[in-house]
């Protein structure tokens, strides 16, 4: 059944302070002008075997006011719910509008957009924040004793961040929007000593980061299996060859390749990266726009999608925090390059009639500014299997699991290692190895996929917490793709001085 917007949230002033926000902001001059109003209440849990170590609540609620003065954003923000409060906190943004427009910033148009009223909560059965503490701290605690039962882990951790996000939305141009998103993610961390010699090494789950509730906790992923299973085989990790530097064929996993598309696909078509935006920061693009429609980045089956509508995604929503609402397009069809992930602001710098719906501020302090969507790589249309994919080959890995990755600051040179390695020999799994990373050029290394996945090996992966812009912001996002077969790719033996 689906869920109503949490009733702490609709007793908030929002509608009547939106009101006068707006009527505030054109009384001075504004043109445009919206109101972002919003609660963030989160939760983190940590336990180091079966002892907590942190349990941390927070409760966030503000409004923010933006506007167009003189062809000028302002912007300025609150969290006195008060009339007078804001408009206080308007006429600072029209303040703050009045000094970009003195130094010339570029005038602000913004790509029309529908006008849009309504409603929209995101799909889970179970709100985290209805559960009690103690249940959540039995459940992560029995994970961890199952872990530690084995005698091959020396140590455990589990740690489990919950958020539940309300957002109210009002702009000048009569679009009236509330929304409630919920997202969980859980993950435990098994380590071994080695008793003989000292040495360590760790191993994670596999549980992906969801825009789910608790149920994806307790039947979503099998946390139990994982905790029975892990440690075996991070004692066998441990004893495991290190992996011999050279070219080989990869069978990557969506665990570990989710990570890789949000690097160098993700980044890469983030549009104000494009126009220079991040080059002080986390850095720009290869992919420029003299490349759209051009740029032939992967293989001819490569069909990689945004999206904000995916089910459980994490960046899915009703409506993007300049009210676009959420859609779906192609970022990379036939392998070629074809389009980019925008604001509205950025849609008529591209000459687009639309935004595709790109903005999010990851609290009612921040503006908002141009982020991901849930960005996927497509499935094959048939239904072939990752042991088929492995089949394919004579000399190869098969990579599970994120672990630390690199890249430079065009998204184009990168490294990325994991949690989980196979030897593939004719055409199957020989055994683990270890100290295994990957390396290439994005465009080298899409180009030589060969094969994807049907639909039965498409897992859904992502990042919680993704990290951009200045002052930084965070912002959930996921990531869906199958097993994938890449022919001839340099790997690199981290164990090795200089190597890595």
């Amino acid at each position: 059944m689906p869920h109503s917007v949490d009733a702490a949230f609709l007793a908030l002033p929002y509608e009547k302070l939106a009101a006068h926000a707006l009527e505030t902001a054109t009384h001075q001059g504004a043109r445009y002008a919206d109101f972002r109003f919003e609660r963030l209440k989160g939760q983190d849990i940590h336990l180091r075997n079966t002892s907590i170590e942190q349990l941390s609540n927070s409760d966030t609620v503000g409004y923010a006011v933006r506007l167009v003065y003189n062809k000028a954003w302002g912007f300025a923000a609150g969290y006195e719910l008060t009339t007078a409060a804001v408009e206080r906190t308007v006429t600072e943004a029209v303040a703050v509008a009045k000094q970009l427009a003195a130094l010339g910033a570029d005038p602000v148009e913004l790509a029309p957009e529908p006008v849009h009223k309504g409603t929209y909560v995101s799909a889970y059965e179970v709100n985290p924040f209805e559960v009690p503490d103690a249940d959540k701290v039995t459940f992560l605690t029995s994970i961890n004793q199952a872990v530690l039962a084995s005698k091959q882990a020396t140590y455990a951790d589990f740690s489990l961040s919950q958020v539940l996000e309300n957002k109210f939305f009002a702009s000048t141009e009569g679009t009236r929007t509330t929304q409630q998103r919920v997202r969980v993610h859980g993950n435990f961390n098994a380590v071994r000593v080695d008793p003989k010699t000292g040495t360590f090494d760790s191993m994670r789950s596999l549980a992906a980061p969801v825009g789910r509730g608790w149920e994806y906790m307790t039947k979503g992923y099998d946390f139990m299996a994982a905790a029975q299973e892990i440690p075996g085989l991070l004692e066998e990790k441990m004893a495991a060859k290190s992996v011999e530097a050279g070219r080989y064929d990869l069978v990557i996993d969506p665990t570990n390749l989710w990570l890789t598309i949000h690097e160098s696909i993700g980044h890469a078509t983030e549009f104000d990266r494009v126009l220079g935006y991040e080059a002080n920061y986390a850095g720009t693009s290869f992919a420029t726009l003299d490349k759209l429609g051009k740029l032939q980045y992967g293989s001819p089956f490569m069909h990689v999608t945004g999206d904000r509508v995916a089910e459980h995604g994490l960046s899915t929503i009703g409506w993007d925090d300049e009210g676009v609402a959420g859609q779906q397009w192609d970022l990379i069809k036939d392998g070629v390059l074809v389009g980019y992930q925008l604001n509205r602001q950025m849609a008529l710098k591209l000459g687009l009639k639309r935004s595709n719906g790109c903005a999010f501020a990851d609290s009612p302090g921040n503006v908002p500014i141009q982020r991901m969507a849930n960005v996927s790589l497509q499935p094959a249309a048939d239904d072939t299997t990752t042991q088929e994919l492995i089949s394919r080959v004579e000399r190869g890995i098969y990579i599970m699991g994120d672990n630390s990755w690199s890249i430079d600051m065009q998204r184009y040179n990168f490294q990325f290692t994991g949690q989980r390695f196979y030897e593939i020999k004719n055409g199957k799994i020989v055994g683990q190895l270890k100290d295994v990373a990957y390396q290439a050029t994005t465009t080298d290394f899409w180009n030589s996929m060969e094969a994807v996945g049907g639909r039965n090996t498409y897992v859904l992966g992502g990042a919680f917490n993704c990290g951009k812009g200045q002052p930084g912001q965070v912002a959930p996002v996921s990531h869906g793709c199958p097993s994938a077969l890449f022919r001839s790719i340099n790997v690199l033996n981290t164990a090795q001085e200089g190597t890595a």
